[in-house]
């Protein structure tokens, strides 16, 4: 969701690549739904595995909820938004989480447009 709704609002500023330490193997149908609802098609969307060019390549990284033993450590600029992963939950945390990961990406939008910033990210 968050990889979606950063190329969605920054329109080309920069781009990012969502990837995970252990991806599940498809996106969850909750997720597809709720993007949906707010005209975003994540349908074709695929978990990737995080790798180390992804990182080396990145500007700013941004990890979510991830714990000290799982989450690389790079000499990046790296933000923590400590969100919670619904998966196995319901719909309406599913829409809580997309909710929370939008307002945080309109911030970091916003903050790169102000600097005019232009690079890609791993979110």
């Amino acid at each position: 969701m968050a990889e979606a709704l950063f190329n969605n609002l920054a329109k080309g500023l920069a781009v990012a690549a969502s990837a995970g330490d252990r991806p599940a193997s498809r996106v969850d149908e909750k997720a597809v739904e709720v993007m949906k609802e707010i005209g975003i098609d994540i349908s074709k969307q695929r978990p990737k595995p995080l790798t180390l060019k992804m990182v080396e390549e990145a500007g700013v990284v941004i990890t979510m909820g991830c714990g000290a033993n799982v989450c690389p450590i790079v000499p990046k600029q790296i933000e923590e938004w400590r969100i919670e992963d619904p998966a196995g939950k319901s719909i309406t945390k599913f829409r809580e989480v997309r909710n929370e990961i939008r307002k945080k990406v309109e911030k970091l939008v916003k903050i790169l447009k102000k600097k005019d910033v232009r690079f890609s990210s791993a979110v």
